[in-house]
């Protein structure tokens, strides 16, 4: 069983900043990508970035240079810092991976439980 655990979220002042985590446990041979994805009440899930296995990245097209995401590999856990934060950016995170159980096997996508950030003063 594949289990993600968030946590680093919570209320910030404007301009403030927060890096979220995410930690993948479980039995698996390996984790292909890991992202992150944002959702405000009564909106879709807004991508926000991933980043494979090798390093390469992605970024959804809102995000201005103000979200950079990482991931440790032997620790299984990726990380969202997010600086200059907006009241805008108040939402639910999740973490989303795609995790390979087998060698040779396709991958299979998970999600996070999200974490609450709120942005306000």
């Amino acid at each position: 069983q594949v289990q993600l655990v968030e946590s680093g979220g919570g209320l910030v002042q404007p301009g403030g900043s927060l890096r979220l985590s995410c930690v993948v446990s479980g039995k698996f041979y390996n984790i292909p990508s890991m992202g992150w994805y944002r959702q405000v009440p009564g909106q879709q899930r807004e991508f926000i970035a991933a980043m494979v296995s090798g390093g390469g990245t992605a970024y959804g097209d809102f995000v201005k240079g103000r979200f950079s995401i990482s991931r440790d590999n032997a620790k299984n856990t990726a990380y969202l810092q997010i600086e200059s934060l907006k009241p805008e950016d108040t939402a639910v995170y999740y973490c989303h991976v795609d995790v390979r159980k087998n060698a040779g096997r396709p991958s299979e996508k998970y999600w996070g439980q999200g974490t609450q950030v709120t942005v306000s003063s």
